[in-house]
């Protein structure tokens, strides 16, 4: 018989053969090296599991049944009680949970499962209150004790059967993967050598086993994925020289006295980081981020007008005409009296316009513009560009960072009004360094918010409106689409609700739509007059989420709220209470979905972007963090930046360190480089250099 090597084709593995290896080859998995990586989702840890009559009040355990009944009822305050029998066997316990109706769909009748949680003695039965629940294979005659790795199967293929190979691979190949790592600095980070981790993950006597394993394969992913911003951050800091552009003390004061206001403290030290950075000449690329409403803007606007003050040229980028449009309003308001050049450049100008606006721009006769992705086409050149500020960068991918073009290297200020996790952070933006601005300008009260479930609630929410509006206050609607998608949601149709509203519960004053798909000019026009006071309310959608600034809107109400998530949420609501006056927010929504409920609860608890970024980040997840797209997964294997927050500093730390000292130049981290180059090589988008 051949020896097994990584490269053996699992059907001549000893259990294989050709029928397990056609079902192995749906999971991806042809060699017995793909049979080692392919890792286990989890563990059953079977070496606790209590019988009924071992267990003991307000301690964590675990005990092991079948599911004999299931029910659900309402309960007094309008909450819910699903409750599950499991039997063990010697006796009965009794797992309940509140307000989680969707529990009696995933639970079902016969299923063999375990419970943990702390269980309490009530009426001589154990009950464990909102228990986790572990799902067990009926059939694995293996799952009757010890620590069992839980894999993703396939029709056919039973998890006794996958682990009994794995054994054989493990057993066999397992020490003869290739270690990438240098000794010392396996040492450093104290994790287990490659073959070892690769044993402990799919053959694991304990879960300190599993656990030691796992971190070392976690660390590894996210090492490598730090490495490679790291690079990127090294790349972009290498280009060539940009301007020094110098705050003296005259030009601080006569860019201040433009604001009819005073800087607030997180502002001012925002600028001083800013203009630090911008006083030299190697190319700032920096991060700035705030609350909605905490006056990112007026940091943006220094910036550029520092530029202008140098003799250079300033662009502000903006996702959307409709946001564009509202800097543009905003820097041509404030500049009224001076003497900047300035213009604005969108998709949305005729092709004369167009042509005059770039022909400006090329000549160097314009100081500041303002636009959208109009800005980075080939055709516009930028002889003195000095500043380029890029808002709302997650709508953008990260090479438009780098896209804007001229005979000069541009100093770059990213900015978000979408607080960001410090996990993505260090993922999605850890190339940048980063600013944040957590206070807010005198006279700011966050916005009320009502979670509304029901008809006499909506009733009650819509009183309260015509109260408000009749005081001279105004208010948003928002709808989660344009049009009707089917009968069933017609009622959330921006289209549907404007005619629906304007005959009913707002009949009495003056209601107007707005969406994406009407043109450019008739959303400016129904925006301005929104902003004179000369509509009450604006039906809309999502085209008000950023960029609308009228401080009398103090009302708004978001129909179907569970649609969104919690980030955007907050975005919207940010559009209101923005003046003297107290906001209200209602979120319409009767959904039970556990997410939505969580997600609604989150934003009424609470205003602070931050912890909503965080609750936000947990229930839904990353995304695309290299900014190539905006949904979708992780580019990493086996690592969770939420879950994995603690590992995700330490790799990120050892990345720095490794780059900056140049120690990752060296002939030890040979293999190390040639993973992350062959990982991230054409995913980062490192900037040219030279």
């Amino acid at each position: 018989m051949n020896p097994i090597t990584l490269q053996t084709e699992l059907q001549y593995l000893p259990g294989g053969g050709p029928r397990r290896a056609e079902l192995l080859s749906r999971l991806g998995l042809q060699t017995v090296s793909d049979l080692l990586w392919y890792l286990p989702r989890d563990v059953l840890d079977l070496t606790e599991v209590r019988t009924p009559d071992r267990l003991v009040p307000d301690e964590i355990q675990t005990v092991r049944g079948v599911v004999v009944d299931r029910d659900s009822r309402q309960i007094r305050g309008g909450r819910t009680l699903t409750a599950a029998l499991l039997d063990c066997g010697s006796d009965y316990v009794r797992g309940v949970w509140f307000n989680q109706p969707w529990m009696m769909q995933k639970l079902q009748d016969g299923q063999n499962i375990l419970f943990s949680g702390k269980p309490k003695r009530k009426q001589a039965r154990w009950e464990f209150s909102h228990p986790r629940i572990q799902y067990l294979d009926p059939e694995d005659t293996e799952s009757d004790g010890g620590v069992i790795p839980k894999y993703r199967l396939t029709e056919g293929l039973r998890l006794h059967e996958l682990r009994n190979l794995m054994r054989t691979a493990v057993d066999a190949c397992a020490e003869s993967v290739e270690e990438w790592l240098p000794d010392a600095l396996r040492e450093q980070l104290h994790v287990p050598h490659i073959g070892t981790a690769l044993h402990l993950l799919h053959l694991p006597s304990s879960r300190a086993d599993y656990e030691s394993g796992r971190r070392r394969l976690i660390l590894d992913d996210l090492l490598e994925f730090q490495l490679a911003i790291a690079l990127r951050r090294r790349a972009w800091r290498n280009r060539e020289a940009a301007p020094a552009l110098q705050a003296t003390a005259r030009i601080d004061s006569r860019i201040r006295k433009l604001f009819p206001f005073r800087f607030t403290t997180g502002q001012n030290q925002a600028i001083r980081e800013i203009a630090r950075d911008l006083s030299r000449t190697q190319p700032m690329h920096r991060l700035l981020q705030a609350d909605v409403g905490a006056g990112k803007t007026v940091v943006a606007i220094y910036s550029m007008l520092l530029s202008v003050a140098a003799g250079f040229q300033s662009v502000l980028m903006a996702p959307t005409e409709v946001l564009a449009a509202q800097h543009w309003q905003t820097l041509d308001e404030l500049l009224e009296q001076s003497r900047v050049q300035r213009l604005l450049l969108t998709g949305s100008l005729t092709a004369a316009e167009r042509n005059l606006a770039i022909d400006r721009v090329n000549r160097g006769e314009v100081q500041l513009v303002v636009g959208t992705q109009a800005l980075i086409q080939e055709d516009v050149l930028f002889p003195r560009l000095g500043v380029a500020v890029i808002d709302e960068q997650h709508k953008f991918g990260v090479e438009q960072r780098a896209r804007f073009s001229g005979a000069s290297t541009p100093h770059v200020l990213v900015m978000t009004a979408t607080p960001i996790p410090r996990s993505l952070c260090l993922t999605q933006y850890g190339d940048l360094d980063l600013t944040v601005i957590r206070d807010m300008p005198p006279g700011r009260r966050p916005a009320t918010t009502h979670r509304v479930q029901n008809r006499d609630q909506q009733q009650k929410a819509w009183e309260f409106l015509r109260k408000q509006i009749s005081a001279g206050r105004q208010a948003y609607v928002i709808c989660p689409r344009v049009e009707t998608e089917s009968a069933a949601a017609r009622d959330a149709a921006a289209e549907k609700v404007y005619d629906y509203l304007s005959r009913t519960e707002l009949s009495e004053f003056r209601v107007a739509l707005i969406h994406g798909q009407m043109p450019r000019q008739q959303r400016a026009d129904v925006m301005a007059a929104f902003r004179d006071a000369e509509t009450d309310v604006i039906i809309s959608t999502t085209v008000v989420e950023v960029g609308v600034d009228v401080p009398n809107a103090t009302l708004m109400v978001v129909l179907q709220a569970e649609r969104y998530g919690l980030a955007q949420l907050h975005q919207l609501r940010g559009r209101i209470a923005r003046g003297l006056h107290q906001g209200y927010c209602f979120l319409f929504s009767d959904s039970e979905s556990e997410e939505a409920l969580e997600r609604l609860t989150a934003l009424e608890s609470t205003s602070d972007g931050f912890e909503i970024a965080e609750k936000d980040f947990q229930l839904r997840g990353p995304g695309d963090v290299l900014g190539t797209r905006q949904h979708g997964d992780m580019p990493l294997r086996v690592a969770d930046v939420s879950r994995d927050a603690a590992l995700l500093d330490e790799a990120h730390t050892c990345a720095l360190q490794l780059i900056d000292s140049n120690s990752f130049e060296s002939p030890e981290f040979h293999r190390l480089k040639r993973r992350v180059v062959d990982r991230f090589g054409e995913m980062i988008h490192l900037p040219q250099t030279g």
